[in-house]
């Protein structure tokens, strides 16, 4: 059986809810992020046991299938954009590649991902690729065209410009100390 589980956005994340759901007595036959693929069907009250446990660890078990279709499109992007998976060629665009990905026209997702979040598609994808940028230039590794090639920005000027649209800050503020917190990844 396929559980469906909110807020994994990392190898950490995965290695947790392995062994929260493995401490429950589940057999674990494979970890993706938000989905973990379990043997057998566990009964209403391990599943309500499951979800007492993620709860805990900041995760949630979703039931719902268009939650949770908006978290595989948040997992999509952050493995984009955080985790440089490279899945996306470089010739297609974001909304093509969600769709290819889903199955789902881009209107819908765009739709579904805006009335379930408060924020689109494109705007989240910002927010990530700046707190890409915020981690990138925290350790001073490099400049702002490698970083905007990396992300896929047309120009560095372009991802500057977004940057200070999001942050109030230029990149180059932003290294020279008035740094900003930076988000978890589930709260960009």
């Amino acid at each position: 059986m396929k559980l469906l589980i909110k807020n994994m956005v990392c190898d950490r994340c995965r290695r947790v809810v392995r062994e929260e759901l493995e401490g429950l007595g589940l057999r674990v036959q494979d970890v993706a992020l938000g989905e973990v693929e379990v043997e057998g069907e566990p009964s209403a009250e391990k599943l309500l046991e499951v979800e007492e446990t993620l709860k805990k660890s900041g995760f949630e078990l979703l039931n719902d299938r268009r939650l949770a279709l908006v978290e595989y499109i948040k997992t999509l992007v952050i493995e984009e954009v955080q985790h440089l998976k490279g899945q996306k060629p470089d010739t297609m665009n974001f909304s093509d590649y969600l769709a290819e990905k889903t199955g789902y026209e881009y209107s819908y997702l765009s739709h579904l991902f805006s009335t379930e979040t408060g924020t689109t598609i494109e705007q989240y994808l910002i927010a990530q690729r700046i707190e890409k940028v915020k981690e990138w230039l925290s350790y001073d590794e490099l400049s702002v065209s490698e970083m905007a090639w990396r992300l896929g920005y047309s120009s560095s000027a372009h991802l500057a410009n977004q940057f200070k649209k999001l942050t109030g800050q230029t990149p180059g503020q932003y290294k020279k100390g008035a740094v900003l917190a930076r988000k978890t990844l589930d709260q960009v």
